[in-house]
């Protein structure tokens, strides 16, 4: 089988708990590391899936591996390869497909309830859960593409998720681990610090209160998500 390609565009967001789920289910994986320079692949032939990771930078930043990036999500959606997006991810998944990411109304920190929608796609993706209790690190927000539903909802940011295809772009955070909860907390204070006034911010000790815990019950959404993604990869 043809591996997963995971997109790191920052070195402390990478796979998170979906390489941990890849690695349970055998499925081959691997990563371009943006962060370190390395380059955008020219096609998506060699991938049976495609997997874009968060990152602190804009998707309207000038950047030179953006574009060639939107090409290549462009091209998977024309070969029906699936695409996943993480954040960031699911903001260059929207831009790539006529969307536009602006400033999100307030700056969204820390653990809190994401809805999910009452729409068929939406139980396809998420079974019988109505909500649940996601990770979010994110300024701006993105509209829902052409074509895609949206499928989750926070009282602070109205485009939470969307769905179309084989394809599912969030943008919340359900790969999160203890571990990088931890890092983002240290290596982001100042985000914290200058946000603080945001009502959907949280202090360091709050989103580390029940890391754990809170980690755990992410994971099981993200098995819901992460086993409907994996049946559509491209097997030749």
């Amino acid at each position: 089988m043809k591996p997963v390609v995971v997109f790191r565009h920052a070195c402390c967001e990478g796979a998170g708990y979906l390489g941990t789920f890849l690695a349970q289910h055998a499925i081959p994986w691997c990563e371009v590391r943006i962060d370190k320079g390395e380059a955008v692949p020219d096609s998506v032939e060699a991938y049976s899936g495609i997997v874009l990771m968060g990152g602190p930078m804009s998707v309207n930043d000038d950047l030179p591996w953006i574009p060639p990036l939107l090409d290549l999500i462009r091209e998977s959606v024309d070969k029906d390869i699936p695409l996943l997006g993480h954040c960031l991810g699911g903001q260059l998944i929207s831009k790539a497909l006529g969307g536009t990411v602006s400033k999100n109304p307030v700056k969204e920190i820390g653990w809190g309830e994401v809805s999910v929608l009452d729409n068929q796609l939406a139980q396809e993706w998420f079974g019988e859960l109505s909500g649940f209790n996601s990770f979010h690190w994110h300024g701006e927000t993105f509209t829902i593409p052409d074509g895609a539903s949206r499928v989750l909802a926070s009282p602070y940011c109205e485009n939470q998720a969307y769905a179309f295809g084989k394809h599912i772009g969030f943008q919340c955070h359900i790969e999160m681990m203890p571990e990088m909860v931890r890092m983002w907390t240290d290596k982001w204070k100042t985000d914290i610090a200058e946000s603080s006034s945001s009502p959907a911010v949280q202090s360091a000790e709050s989103m580390l209160a029940e890391v754990e815990s809170g980690c755990d019950q992410l994971h099981t959404v993200a098995d819901k998500v992460y086993s409907r993604w994996i049946q559509g990869l491209v097997h030749s």
